[in-house]
């Protein structure tokens, strides 16, 4: 399987770990990955200049469409951007033609041809389940874990067909996979308060410490985050607020850490050292050996 890999603007600055994790274990998985150059997705602009959020999305999913490849996205914000536009570009006519005639000025066209997909779906619809329950060889023992899965990835559901907005399990399905129990909590579907910080920070501040005590409270030892503006969020909160930002029971980590210690890769080359907080206690939570007894995994409806 062979995808062009969008990592957006905050992962390569602010969550490096996100892309090396991400790489190691899609190489692992018999991915390839065509060497791509985008810009922006277009986010920061949606809501102070329409056509340009427009313009910058159309020309990545172009830039792929001239590859003939499908796209995978690391950053949920940025999978709700590109399904937007491209929602937007099939509904407007007028759009559509300024579009195609701004692309024209550099050779590029759009056709709306190009798939936008996010990693844990294509995970969970590509490799499926059943597969990578059988590439696991260091399940995770008694480790309970609560995630949550990013507001822009679910809706609204019908453009991003990333899962069910009011009952997703996408995620819990591929927690199930590495040996982890997903635990119920009251932050899951909420927001991290990201889009607020640069219009009311105070505000920002405190919803993401309303999601961190609902973490501690849940009594998950982990927390799995998928999105690298809640990534970013949990450790602005930690920085600010110190003693004051609740006791999380033990570290944030991303999906395809967990999924990478599974599969007996090692915390360095997965960048775990790179979270904060830091999961480092998961690597002593794998079983020890291959052969260990694994549960049958079916998804969830």
């Amino acid at each position: 399987m062979r995808f062009a890999l969008f990592l957006g603007c905050k992962i390569p600055s602010f969550a490096p770990q996100y892309e090396t994790s991400a790489r190691v274990v899609l190489k692992k998985l018999g991915f390839e990955i065509a060497k791509m150059e985008f810009n922006c997705c277009g986010y920061p602009m949606r809501n102070d200049h329409f056509h340009l959020f427009i313009l910058a999305a159309a020309r990545n999913l172009a830039l792929a469409e001239a590859k003939g490849l499908p796209m995978m996205t690391l950053c949920k914000c940025c999978l709700g951007t590109l399904k937007r536009a491209q929602n937007f570009l099939a509904q407007d006519p007028e759009l559509l033609t300024m579009v195609k005639e701004k692309l024209a000025l550099e050779g590029l066209e759009y056709r709306g041809s190009t798939e936008v997909r996010h990693l844990q779906s294509v995970l969970h619809q590509d490799v499926g389940l059943e597969r990578l329950s059988d590439l696991v060889t260091h399940p995770f023992e008694n480790l309970k874990v609560a995630t949550m899965y990013g507001c822009h990835a679910l809706r609204p559901s019908r453009i991003t067909g990333f899962d069910n907005a009011y009952t997703p399990h996408v995620i819990e399905d591929l927690l199930q996979v590495v040996g982890a129990q997903s635990v119920p909590w009251a932050g899951r579907l909420k927001c991290c308060g990201a889009p607020l910080r640069e219009r009311n920070e105070d505000l920002s501040l405190a919803t993401i410490k309303m999601r961190m005590d609902e973490w501690a409270e849940s009594g998950a030892e982990a927390l799995n985050v998928d999105c690298p503006h809640t990534l970013l969020q949990i450790k602005w909160a930690q920085e600010t607020l110190g003693a004051q930002s609740g006791e999380p029971a033990r570290g944030v980590v991303l999906y395809p850490q967990l999924l990478g210690l599974a599969l007996g890769l090692s915390a360095s080359k997965l960048a775990l050292e790179q979270n904060a907080p830091s999961p480092a206690f998961l690597t002593g939570r794998r079983a020890p050996a291959p052969g260990a007894t694994k549960k049958t995994v079916s998804g969830g409806q």
